[in-house]
């Protein structure tokens, strides 16, 4: 297989490297904006270049990796469906869910596998616990918990066109616990802060926020996240039944530190994860040979462009909450 890269940045050398090591891949071809950083990547990782974008969809392609700036995800998923190549994007497909609306409908009319880079539905925990809630080893589910935690904030630059906390960090836990749980949010109630650098706030955004989702059965899902958490990077899940309780994320990575002794202070935080990219490796490698798999068409989409677009209103529900200090249903946003 034949495989494009679009993006030759920190996400899309991660995905070269991966490229790379994947038997079904003869060989990538990479574009970036940046022409002389997609040289470097390509000489790195063995793939080829090409000079443009349009240079790229002129290559003979079995798939293309969306790894480019967010503001250009849209545009490259519409012309590669339109030309008949799956594609992988990372999150999001577009900078709002009115966008990612317009991509769903461009992806259904061409009939064009897309998969969407929600890489912790890859990671091993994350799906061990959905089987686990599938299988019932939980008994009735009440409440599930998840966190992103950076160890530190994203340049001003970045926040500025982010989308702000809910839509660009928030989203993946949204989309984890819709993963693990199995089911649709209806309603959430959400709240923010900013203790830290003062270009959060000049954005209208938080560097801290909070939400509690409500499932159309019933389960709580609480998500919190924080651009400042200085001892690492903190991704967790914890999933909590009637019957049982299991924790995904938990492990001597967590930069956690228990205060009371036990057992598990000897290994919690022995080796704090200090990135997502550590964090999610093996994630990262194995939702790109699934994808591998659905451009061949051997597999349906794991995480087609309505599951981003579900995520999506979620989170503008969430910001929405924030703003207006109330709870927010989710068909408030839907479109």
């Amino acid at each position: 297989m034949r495989i494009g890269l679009a993006g030759a940045g920190r996400i899309g050398a991660r995905h070269a490297e991966t490229l790379r090591a994947l038997s079904p891949v003869d060989g990538f071809v990479v574009a970036d904006p940046d022409g002389e950083r997609a040289r470097r990547l390509a000489e790195e990782y063995g793939g080829s270049v090409a000079d443009s974008v349009d240079a790229l969809f002129g290559e003979r392609l079995d798939g293309l990796v969306v790894a480019a700036a967010t503001d250009a995800h849209a545009e490259l998923v519409t012309r590669a469906v339109r030309a008949g190549i799956p594609t992988f994007c990372e999150k999001p497909v577009a900078p709002d869910s009115f966008g990612t609306l317009q991509v769903v409908r461009e992806v259904r009319a061409a009939g064009v596998p897309v998969q969407v880079g929600f890489q912790r539905r890859f990671d091993a925990g994350h799906v061990a616990l959905r089987d686990a809630v599938a299988a019932g080893r939980l008994g009735r589910l009440h409440t599930v918990r998840s966190c992103t935690l950076d160890p530190a904030p994203p340049p001003a630059a970045y926040v500025r066109v982010s989308g702000g906390i809910f839509r660009d960090c928030a989203v993946h836990d949204i989309d984890a616990v819709r993963f693990v749980t199995g089911r649709q949010v209806v309603e959430v109630t959400a709240t923010g802060a900013n203790k830290g650098d003062e270009y959060f706030a000049a954005c209208d955004d938080v560097d801290t926020c909070a939400a509690v989702l409500t499932f159309d059965d019933g389960t709580l899902a609480l998500i919190t996240e924080t651009r400042y958490n200085g001892a690492g990077y903190d991704v967790r899940f914890e999933a909590f039944g009637a019957k049982d309780s299991l924790a995904a994320g938990l492990n001597t990575g967590t930069p956690l530190t228990p205060v009371d002794g036990g057992p598990a202070a000897a290994t919690l935080g022995a080796l704090p994860c200090q990135g997502f990219l550590e964090r999610f490796g093996p994630a990262y490698e194995a939702e790109l040979a699934t994808f591998l798999r659905v451009a061949a068409g051997q597999a349906e989409s794991p995480c087609p462009p309505e599951e981003a677009l579900e995520a999506f209103y979620v989170a503008e529900a969430c910001d929405r909450s924030r703003r207006e200090r109330r709870a927010v249903r989710i068909e408030e946003v839907r479109k």
